[in-house]
């Protein structure tokens, strides 16, 4: 698909939101949403490449997130854990030189989790054509707070 790079941003952000509120319209478990939200991800990073999107922020998981009904949350956690062992493995990330980055407050997540995002940020540093970061544990006031810490120690 040939597009004019003067109208096509460098650089995508996506907060993923809604996945519930489509899966009551589906008549379907809340968390089915997800499910279907974590398919559309995936085709998000093939268009992105089409359109010559170089790098893509995908806002996954907010801080807020972590005070979802414990059934939801437990399903989301282990969805993040099939996603990112199957990212793993994932030819694009290889053929198509894409490094892959965890941004947030990462350490809030279970070890295992953690282990996750370190391999796939390991696995890909040394590629530079494409760029996907996710933000996990991410959020407007913790944000401002880190930076206003981070400020302070080198004022």
């Amino acid at each position: 698909m040939e597009s004019n790079n003067n109208k096509v941003p460098k650089h995508l952000g996506i907060i993923i939101d809604g996945n519930r509120r489509f899966s009551k319209i589906l008549m379907m478990k809340p968390w089915m949403g997800h499910e279907l939200g974590a398919r559309k991800v995936e085709k998000l990073l093939d268009w992105c490449k089409e359109l010559d999107i170089k790098e893509l922020t995908v806002y996954a998981f907010s801080i807020e997130n972590f005070d979802r009904p414990k059934e939801e949350f437990d399903f989301l956690m282990n969805l993040f854990r099939k996603e990112f062992t199957d990212l793993l493995t994932d030819k694009r990330i290889d053929n198509d030189k894409i490094k892959v980055n965890f941004i947030g407050r990462l350490k809030m997540f279970p070890k295992d989790l953690q282990d996750l995002f370190r391999k796939n940020m390991e696995r890909s540093k040394t590629y530079n054509n494409y760029i996907v970061n996710f933000a996990m544990a991410y959020g407007g006031r913790a944000e401002i707070i880190d930076a206003t810490k981070k400020n302070n120690r080198t004022n």
